[in-house]
């Protein structure tokens, strides 16, 4: 899918990147991405491994470019400049609407539907950013680190709120938590992201990984699991 601007018809001085999109799941249309948000340490479990307390933080956000998805059925490129980059299976949540200052009770009005993602992170790179007070961008925004499953509409399944939350590699159970766990629930994230960016349809929101986090390396199958979703396997390249 394509920008509807293209250079015969503005003063651009190359065509434009097409626009990233994701399958949609029971449809032949795609679903267009604008933006991606994650949320950090959204699991208690989770938090607890990394070095921090769940009980004294309130959310907070970095960003992934869209053009870091990796559709389905494609392999996750092992990416250059690290030797330690790590899996984080995540519920993405998928927007149809947006605004600023979005009610809580009114905030899943704007998800369109849900589907299974991996933030990839050179944990590396992440730990040296960390150390030197930098920002995460490196470890997190690289080319490909967003792999991802096909959309399923809220209309279809409804809003998963519990439900088990997997990763297997190799067939080895790494990640195993459930979605009741939680620390910001979707209404949450959606109302508290909306005081700090426009939300606006098109924008993705990985939203947080339990505990389990490991390194992966060439020839490694992963395999992310979210009850009432497609599983959605992925092969490092």
């Amino acid at each position: 899918m394509t920008p509807e601007t293209s250079t015969s018809d503005t003063n651009l001085l190359f065509p434009p990147a097409p626009v990233p999109c994701l399958p949609i799941r029971g449809s032949a249309a795609l679903f267009p991405v604008h933006r991606i948000y994650c949320v950090g340490r959204n699991f208690a479990d989770h938090a607890i491994e990394m070095g921090h307390d769940p009980d004294k933080e309130p959310p907070f956000f970095f960003q992934k470019n869209p053009d870091t998805l990796v559709p389905p059925g494609s392999a996750f490129p092992y990416p250059a400049a690290s030797r330690d980059v790590h899996h984080e299976v995540e519920l993405v949540v998928a927007l149809h609407g947006g605004g600023t200052d979005i009610p809580v009770e009114r905030a899943l009005a704007c998800v369109y539907g849900y589907a299974v993602g991996l933030d990839m992170t050179r944990r590396d790179l992440q730990a040296e950013a960390k150390k030197q007070g930098r920002p995460w961008e490196v470890a997190k925004a690289f080319e490909h680190s967003a792999p991802c499953g096909p959309i399923h509409p809220a209309a279809d399944i409804g809003h998963p709120g519990e439900g088990a939350i997997r990763l297997t590699v190799n067939d080895t159970v790494r990640q195993d938590g459930n979605l009741n766990q939680m620390i910001w629930k979707v209404p949450e994230m959606i109302a508290y992201l909306s005081r700090l960016f426009t939300l606006k349809p098109g924008d993705l929101i990985f939203a947080g990984t339990p505990a389990g986090v490991g390194a992966v390396a060439r020839g490694d199958r992963m395999l992310a699991h979210i009850d009432g979703l497609d599983e959605v396997a992925f092969t490092v390249a």
